[in-house]
């Protein structure tokens, strides 16, 4: 007997996250790793956990997430991306109540590549007059 799994991909900075969603007791797992073990502080676990807390599903699926690239917050950021769009496969009716907190957004902010002639992407070398 096959169980319904559900899919979402997120994207943040340069993270990438996978994210499969199959109905259980609500156990959170990236890349092999418990959730409290991946992520040590309490605000990127309460922002992986914001779609499910908007939706009322909290402990109703077992979520299984492989997350690459970037840091952590870009991490955190790209799994909760990913779990709202799961969550829309299983309900497109959440639709609403995710826009309207602003989970459906792929946030585009990325790093600003490095200019030639520069230090940095904004900061230059001392000018100087004289």
């Amino acid at each position: 007997m096959a169980t319904v799994q559900y899919y979402g991909t997120g994207k943040r900075k340069s993270s990438t996250a996978r994210v499969f969603m199959v109905p259980g007791p609500g156990q959170i797992t990236v890349n092999n790793r418990d959730l409290n073990e991946y992520f040590p502080t309490e605000a990127q676990r309460t922002i992986i956990r914001q779609p499910l807390t908007i939706t009322d599903n909290v402990g109703k699926f077992d979520i299984r997430t492989t997350v690459d690239g970037g840091g952590i917050s870009g991490q955190a950021g790209a799994i909760r991306l990913g779990i709202a769009r799961a969550l829309l496969e299983l309900n497109s009716e959440l639709r609403t109540r995710l826009k309207r907190a602003g989970l459906l957004t792929r946030d585009p902010r990325i790093k600003e590549r490095k200019k030639y002639g520069q230090k940095g992407a904004r900061k230059r070398f001392q000018f100087s007059k004289r």
